[in-house]
């Protein structure tokens, strides 16, 4: 089974062995890291990319007095920000959300990646245009959705993310968060979101058991949500630079 990372690269375009190779060799300084640890913190200086291996991490920021905005969850597979070691220093903290392996990449030897393997690179782009994609559809669902429809339109988002990985099961994914760290990310308290993941229940749209999501059924979920995948950009983009195939002029 190829890794998660190149699953999810390999949703843009096809990469060849050597792509594959170089990869694998790029990944191989691994760390793993407890349940809700920071991997990097606000103020940090970064030196390194980080790939989520295995486990669950999140991006996050919090106030003076504890206060926490989840900005981003990062599945297997998920870079947390290509470019990273550009910046003088963190504006934003890296924490895990269950046991993780993480890969440190050093910047010289993504730098070199990037210049040696150009469908990867390519691949790396469209990887950042979906994260920033993914920011822009979490403004609008804070800012207009109601606290139901933000749910649903997480679950959903979280659901085909896990399926491009292949992480889930048919109609099932595990769900590794708290109902706090759901609200840290909707906005609304931990009663306000056992409520909402209760009327989605009610309503036959999920079910949730322990760290088990069950999608009852996606399209009537999608629905209630307004929620449409194309931000996420899963269409094979890149297939005129696939590996396999001569490049299209």
């Amino acid at each position: 089974m190829p890794s998660p990372l190149i699953r999810k690269l390999e949703n843009f375009t096809k990469l060849s062995d050597d792509d594959k190779l170089a990869l694998d060799k790029a990944t191989r300084q691994v760390r793993v890291y407890p349940a809700r640890e920071d991997i990097i913190c606000e103020g940090d200086c970064p030196e390194a990319v980080i790939l989520l291996i295995e486990g669950w991490a999140c991006r996050c920021k919090t106030l003076e007095d504890g206060r926490r905005q989840i900005m981003a969850y990062f599945v297997p597979g998920d870079l947390c920000d290509i470019n990273v070691f550009i910046l003088r220093q963190m504006d934003h903290s890296i924490s895990t959300l269950t046991p993780a392996t993480i890969a440190l990449i050093p910047r010289d030897t993504m730098l070199d990646l990037m210049a040696q393997h150009p469908r990867i690179t390519q691949a790396l782009w469209w990887s950042t245009l979906v994260d920033e994609a993914t920011l822009r559809a979490w403004v609008v669902n804070l800012g207009q959705r109601s606290a139901y429809e933000r749910a649903a339109h997480l679950l959903c988002e979280l659901f085909y993310r896990l399926r491009a990985v292949g992480l889930t099961n048919g109609k099932s994914c595990i769900l590794p968060i708290t109902q706090g760290e759901l609200g840290d990310t909707l906005g609304l308290t931990i009663v306000h979101t056992n409520r909402m993941l209760q009327d989605l229940r009610r309503d036959s749209l999920v079910e949730l058991r322990g760290r088990h999501l069950t999608i009852l059924d996606l399209d009537a979920l999608q629905k209630v949500a307004m929620f449409s995948p194309g931000y996420l950009h899963l269409e094979h983009e890149g297939e005129a630079l696939d590996a396999n195939q001569r490049q299209q002029t």
